[in-house]
Parts: structure tokens; C-alpha cells; sequence
């Protein structure tokens, strides 16, 4: 088994990617016809990561991307081109090609696409799965399309694997990384949303939870005070009004998952920050000085050693003073240590 894995960069499969995959899916239950395009390899300074998904419908609407715009254009043509039952197509684009600077691609970057018919009880499948923080493995074959989904006792789909390919797409399962075996499949791992939980429906939450969906996490803001858990004030987010400790025994906070407390209300920063250091949370952040954070310690101080993962005062140092650059420090900070560049100095 000649097993090309490419670690697919785990910052990179964000919640945008189950967005496209449920755009698809929606697409499909309308009557449309939809082709997804897939990296699947990238060389040199491509602005896109293995295992990025682009939807495209029949008429050239599309949803996600393959690149930083330079060659969306050449595989939305693609796409359209693609007959149902056609195997997938396989596209590369790069700096030495003389069609290059036609597509658009001068970044200095080669990248290889895959155009593909989806199955629609695949997507529907691993939407379900991804909502349970469940990974799957979608496993393409290249030459045919047939498909397959692989989950922990599970495999679904047109495609019938031999004990080499469901090795294979097991091992990638397993190390959440994308790529080929061989010229004959390639794999791509679906994992569970990075998700941010935001303790507090307050002004700075308001601001940072759109902020934090366009930067590919799936966030919940949660508040027991009626008067700040107003729907009207967190539009396409997900809003619970009830006491941090009680919701956040329902939850699941993962090594994907990001906790910050901004009530600015002792008892329920606490309950939150309580909850999220008995978590795998891969970052946990509190508002307030750093005599509120001495405070706050003293508060906690039988959680012992487990306070220092507390970021407070919470944010990257950059001055931030109103609400909106107070999420703006707050996000960078989450986003440095999603991508494991941590740039805690205060």
C-alpha cells in the first residue's frame, strides 16, 4: 500500500467547511445539479489547504473556494462541464504552466483540484456526524467517483473498499490527515467544527461572534440574564439563556473547542471557567485586569495548577480599548492558538 499522507492543516477544516458541504446538500434537495471540488495537493505558496471544498450548481453559482480567487474561475467551468456519471476530474494549476497567468495564478503556488459528483446520503451523512463532533473520511475513488464515508463502525456509500483502502482511510481517520493511495483514491478527513463558547452575551460577544463565524468557528453564547440573551442582539448565532454551569455540562468541549468569559460577573466567569479548565479546551480566556485575574484566582485557588491556562487579561497587547477592538484582540488571540503560535506576553 503506497499510503501518501499530507497532514491536513487542522486549523483549515473549520466550520466553513461543514457550511459548503451543507450548501451542497441544500443545493441537491432543491433539484440542482452540484459538482465539489476538492485540493487535493498544493506545492510552494498555495492559499488554500489540502482538503479545501468549493460547491459549484449548475449555473456557476458556487460556495467556498479553492484557492485565494486565481483559479476559481477555470474549475467553476469544470464543474459545469462535468457529466453526472463522468469521473472526477483532475485539475492542476501552477506558475510553470503557460496557462498560469490566464487562470490567474501567479502567487507562485501549484495546486491539484478534484471536480466531482457528490452523493447526496454521503453529505447528509457526514453533516449528521461532523453536528456530533464525530470524524469521518470521505474516500474518492479518482477513477470511477464512486464514494465511500468511513466513521468508527460505520462505511456508507456507492464505493466498495478492499481491506487495503478501509486500512488506509482508518489510518487517516485516525491521524486526521488528507491524501492519495497510490493514483486510485484519495481521502479526505472530516472533523468535528472548531467551536467558540462565548460566557456572556454582552457588547464585546456581539462583535466578536460574527467575527469569529467568518473566521471559521461555530460559536454558542450563552447568558442566564434574559435582558442580555436576546435573539434579536446575536443574529445567526447560537443563543442559550441559562446558567453556565447547567449548560455546559450538556456540552462537549473538546480539543477544538475555545471558551471565553466575558460576563464581568464573578459567579458565572467562574462556573464557566471551572467547566472549561476540566475540559481539553485548547484555550480558555476571561475578561478583566489583571487585579480582577489575581481575584479570580483566589476565587478558584483549589483548581490549582490548572489556573495558568487562563488567558487574563484576555487578547493579543495591542491597546485594544473599545468593544469592537477588544474582540478583534480577543479573536487573534484564539486564532494564534488554533495554529499553534502562541503570542501570550502580558
Amino acid at each position: 500500500m503506497c499510503l501518501d499522507a499530507i497532514r491536513c492543516d487542522p486549523a483549515d477544516m473549520a466550520a466553513d467547511d461543514g457550511e459548503v458541504l451543507a450548501t451542497a446538500l441544500r443545493w441537491l434537495e432543491e433539484g440542482r445539479a452540484v459538482r465539489l471540488a476538492v485540493v487535493m495537493a498544493t506545492w510552494g505558496s498555495a492559499p488554500r489547504s489540502i482538503g479545501s471544498y468549493m460547491a459549484v450548481d449548475q449555473d456557476g453559482t458556487f460556495a467556498g473556494s479553492v484557492s485565494g480567487g486565481c483559479v476559481e474561475a477555470a474549475v467553476i467551468s469544470e464543474a459545469r462541464a462535468l457529466e453526472a456519471d463522468e469521473a472526477p476530474r483532475l485539475l492542476s494549476f501552477g506558475v510553470e504552466d503557460e496557462s498560469a497567468w490566464a487562470v490567474g495564478l501567479p502567487c507562485g503556488g501549484n495546486i491539484r483540484v478534484a471536480v466531482f459528483t457528490p452523493e447526496r446520503p454521503i453529505l447528509a451523512e457526514a453533516l449528521k456526524r461532523q453536528a456530533a463532533r464525530q470524524p469521518t473520511a470521505l474516500v474518492l475513488d479518482l477513477r470511477t467517483g464512486a464514494q465511500a464515508l468511513v466513521s468508527e463502525g460505520v462505511t456508507i456509500g456507492s464505493l466498495t473498499l478492499d481491506e487495503t483502502w478501509l486500512v488506509a482511510a482508518q489510518i487517516h481517520l485516525g491521524q486526521g490527515t488528507c491524501g492519495t493511495v497510490g493514483e486510485e483514491i484519495f481521502v479526505r478527513v472530516h472533523e468535528a467544527p472548531w467551536t467558540l463558547i462565548i460566557a456572556g452575551a454582552v457588547h464585546i460577544s456581539q462583535i466578536l461572534a460574527g467575527m469569529a463565524r467568518a473566521a471559521g468557528f461555530a460559536v454558542t453564547v450563552l447568558d442566564p440574564r434574559r435582558a442580555f440573551a436576546d435573539e434579536a442582539r446575536f443574529s445567526g448565532t447560537t443563543l442559550i439563556c441559562g446558567e453556565p454551569d447547567d449548560v455546559l455540562a450538556e456540552m462537549v468541549l473538546d480539543r477544538r473547542t475555545a471558551l471565553v468569559s466575558l460576563t464581568h460577573v464573578p459567579r458565572l466567569d467562574d462556573a464557566a471557567l471551572r467547566a472549561a479548565l476540566d475540559s481539553e479546551a485548547f484555550y480558555v480566556g476571561a475578561l478583566g485586569s489583571t487585579r480582577t485575574h489575581a481575584k479570580r484566582c483566589q476565587r478558584l485557588e483549589d483548581l490549582g495548577p490548572a489556573l495558568k491556562r487562563i488567558a487574563a487579561p484576555i487578547g493579543l497587547d495591542i491597546g485594544a480599548r473599545t468593544p469592537a477592538e477588544i474582540a478583534v484582540s480577543i479573536l487573534g488571540e484564539l486564532i494564534a492558538a488554533r495554529r499553534g503560535k502562541p503570542q501570550r506576553v502580558r
